[in-house]
């Protein structure tokens, strides 16, 4: 007869691969909200034990689809979603849509503080898009990642 075995962690799958994660906070659409998504993101990430080059890819996405929902959607509030499958990381800012504007990549120097649009995302993610957000109340921009090369 074997032992009993131990209760396994909710946030593991058998294998140790890690379930499915989620987790969102709600901001004031204004300039000072990116670094807030930024810092909370990344700490979310710590969190969860994602690797540095993971959480840097996250950060810099999150930090260009913050961007945009605070300068081009006119919006109040924000909300900013972070998930995972265990293999691919989604980021998600849904804004009021307030305004008339799509994300267009825009053409930047290398020294330019802005302008750069959603090129930072594109780079980054290997799938991204809007879409309407649940009961027309706005629209959600998304990305979604890979792990950084040599992470889990």
């Amino acid at each position: 007869m074997s032992p009993p075995s131990l209760p396994r962690p909710v946030d593991r799958l058998s294998g140790g691969t890690p379930s499915h994660r989620s987790d969102a906070f709600h901001l004031p659409a204004v300039p000072a909200a990116v670094g807030t998504a930024r810092r909370n993101v990344r700490a979310l990430l710590q969190r969860w034990g994602s690797g540095r080059g993971t959480s840097d890819n996250a950060v810099l996405v999150t930090s260009g689809l913050v961007t945009e929902a605070v300068v081009r959607t006119g919006s109040e509030r924000i909300a900013c979603r972070v998930r995972t499958d265990g293999r691919r990381l989604r980021i998600e800012v849904a804004d009021e849509n307030r305004g008339a504007s799509v994300p267009v990549p825009l053409g930047a120097g290398p020294d330019d503080q802005g302008g750069r649009g959603p090129a930072p995302v594109c780079a980054l993610s290997g799938a991204r898009g809007v879409r309407d957000a649940p009961h027309g109340a706005g629209r959600v921009i998304w990305a979604g990642l890979a792990p950084a090369p040599g992470e889990p």
